[in-house]
């Protein structure tokens, strides 16, 4: 599959595309919050439909010449429905952001109280960071971990509940690798009549087949991506089964928050969720938990410490403290070797969120790519050799060695050509 037309017309981006892809193919992806798409899907994002205006919703658009539009977008909501077993979907978001901010623009008022996971926890940026929107328009409070099982502290997100009585609840995280308990969460936000909301956009994939309790039963709104675990295009969506909420959040994207959508976005997620509806979609699933399950021990039996002592989802947050390497140094280094991470706060963080004293690892795109529950050990003990192994060059040319063995065995993209 070469670059039949940009290499011609424009060199220069075609030398980027290509970069991309040898880079992406010579390392191995760990970043928790990445994916490879499949073709299919990819075929769909460069399709005829990014020519086209839709302002609005099937059959109610601004815009003339929608019907066939109309059909990629009808096919998303519908197969969203159906992965997730509900009964209303906004597949227009153009991020988990823009999910988010959608949401809070249905459910909330400006200067409203809502509680939200702390970011330097495990909570995301529109979790209520103050340099964020959500941190800015809203009165955010923060519940965070216990600090001697570091997995969410229910009782403590209850007393704080109580006390100050928030109009919104907010459950997800980006950095947290135990399963979350949505019923709990609802029951604290409903026992103080606030509404519960869950941002998945994590675990979203994991979801979908059953590997992660649904929010969907007790969340009176589920914002997620479709790019991490759900292996879709870059993008967002809203999901709920309350008729009168769906109604605000329809409004609060279009035309609150969006003007018109990204149609070949639209049609790419539409594929997405097709194939997490296929059997194969859920033992894709079933292979993250346990391949991240075995980066986790392959770390820890290299001398590693994993925050919460080891992870139930597709991701591990790695305490490098041992180690006395700083997150953003890790990152470098293990960039050299072939493996790509990202530097990630730990609970009581001491060091700033540039720095860091921790790093993420997910193991969703290596497990796209092939890599199975051996080679994820392997990758996990060759992260904790290479964090104990700074100022050895040699070994670190060793353990570059390996990671470009194992990268042999599991070719990425091999039907594309440029």
């Amino acid at each position: 599959m070469p670059l039949q037309y940009v290499s011609r017309t424009d060199p220069a981006v075609a030398n980027a595309l290509s970069q991309e892809l040898a880079r992406q193919r010579s390392s191995i992806e760990l970043i928790a919050s990445e994916n490879f798409t499949s073709p299919s899907v990819m075929e769909a994002v460069g399709s005829v439909l990014t020519n086209k205006y839709a302002e609005g919703y099937p059959g109610k658009r601004y815009y003339g010449g929608c019907e066939k539009v109309d059909i990629a977008e009808d096919l998303a909501r519908e197969r969203a429905c159906a992965v997730y077993n509900c009964s209303f979907a906004n597949v227009q978001p153009h991020s988990g952001a823009n999910a988010n901010f959608a949401a809070y623009t249905a459910l909330l008022d400006l200067g409203d109280t809502v509680l939200g996971m702390s970011l330097d926890q495990g909570g995301h940026l529109t979790h209520g960071s103050p340099v964020n929107f959500s941190g800015k328009y809203y009165r955010f409070a923060a519940y965070g971990l216990h600090p001697e099982t570091e997995t969410i502290d229910y009782e403590a997100m209850a007393r704080l509940a109580k006390e100050l009585r928030p109009r919104l609840v907010v459950g997800g995280a980006s950095a947290y690798p135990r399963t979350i308990d949505f019923e709990r969460m609802a029951a604290i936000a409903h026992e103080v009549d606030a509404l519960f909301m869950v941002d998945m956009a994590h675990i979203a994939g994991l979801v979908a087949t059953g590997a992660h309790p649904s929010p969907l039963p007790c969340a009176d709104v589920v914002t997620s991506t479709s790019h991490k675990t759900l292996r879709g295009p870059r993008g967002g969506f809203i999901l709920t089964n309350n008729e009168e909420i769906a109604a605000k959040i329809d409004k609060a994207v279009f035309p609150g928050a969006q003007g018109g959508p990204l149609m070949h976005v639209i049609a790419g997620k539409a594929v997405a969720f097709g194939e997490a509806l296929q059997p194969s979609y859920a033992d894709y699933i079933d292979q993250v938990v346990v391949n991240a399950e075995q980066l986790g021990k392959g770390m820890m039996d290299g001398g590693l410490r994993l925050v919460s002592g080891g992870t139930d989802n597709h991701l591990c947050l790695v305490d490098l403290t041992a180690a006395d390497v700083t997150g953003k140094d890790a990152e470098k280094l293990l960039e050299r070797v072939g493996l790509t991470v990202n530097k990630n706060s730990i609970p009581n963080e001491p060091r700033s969120p540039f720095v860091t004293s921790g790093i993420r690892v997910g193991s969703a795109a290596a497990t796209t790519r092939g890599l199975d529950a051996g080679d994820c050990y392997q990758v996990g003990a060759l992260i904790a050799r290479t964090m104990f192994s700074v100022h050895d060059e040699a070994g670190l040319a060793a353990i570059k060695e390996e990671v470009d063995a194992i990268i042999a065995r599991h070719p990425l993209y091999p039907e594309f050509d440029y």
